[in-house]
This record gives C-alpha cells, sequence and structure tokens, in this order.
C-alpha cells in the first residue's frame, strides 16, 4: 500500500456525507422560502412556501401502488402547513414534488 492509501479509504465516505447532508432542495424559484419539515403516517415531507407560491417534496422511497394515497396526504398537508388555500388548478407535478398557488388570508393590521 502506497502512503496516500488512506486518503483513498476516506474520499467514499466524504462523498456519502456530503450526499447525506442535501435532503430536500427547493426548485431555484424557492430559493429562500419558508421552510416546514413535517412527518406524517410515517412518511417525510418538505414544503416550502414563498408568497402565494408553494412546493412539497416527498422524502424517501415510495413503492408502486402507494403513489396515490402519497399525493392525497400531500395535497392535505398543503393548507395545513401553509394555512392558506391551495388553488386545485394550479397544482403541477406527482407524489415526489409538487408545485402550486396559493390563496391567503389578508393578514389582520394592527
Amino acid at each position: 500500500m502506497g502512503r496516500h492509501s488512506g486518503g483513498m479509504k476516506i474520499l467514499p465516505l466524504l462523498l456519502f456525507i456530503l450526499l447525506g447532508a442535501c435532503g430536500a432542495q427547493p426548485a431555484p424559484q424557492f430559493f429562500g422560502a419558508q421552510r416546514t419539515d413535517v412527518t406524517r403516517d410515517g412518511r417525510s415531507y418538505t414544503v416550502y412556501q414563498k408568497g402565494s407560491a408553494v412546493e412539497i417534496i416527498r422524502l424517501g422511497y415510495a413503492r408502486r401502488g402507494e403513489h396515490q394515497g402519497i399525493r392525497a396526504t400531500m395535497i392535505t398537508l398543503i393548507p395545513e402547513v401553509t394555512g392558506c388555500t391551495l388553488i386545485d388548478s394550479s397544482l403541477q407535478g406527482d407524489s415526489g414534488e409538487m408545485r402550486g398557488r396559493l390563496r391567503c388570508p389578508d393578514k389582520a393590521k394592527d
């Protein structure tokens, strides 16, 4: 073994750690958005809200046959997390990631 063999053992570990730290990343238009992490029925989701726009991302693997239920859960989570009404006709995406528009109540003025 050469004197550089220790570095070759560390490189895969470093790559694994960096990839694991990524988690859910928003689409570029959601950079700077409010992030909320939610767990429902043992599955993790991340919701990003920026103004009247929303993005929800499912984390983890989904088996065949689970996607319809996951999509329904994601649609339910959006108003629960944001406090706004999802404009159904604006919803795009699948059980991995969805984006849509929101109708939010006016904030009370002091």
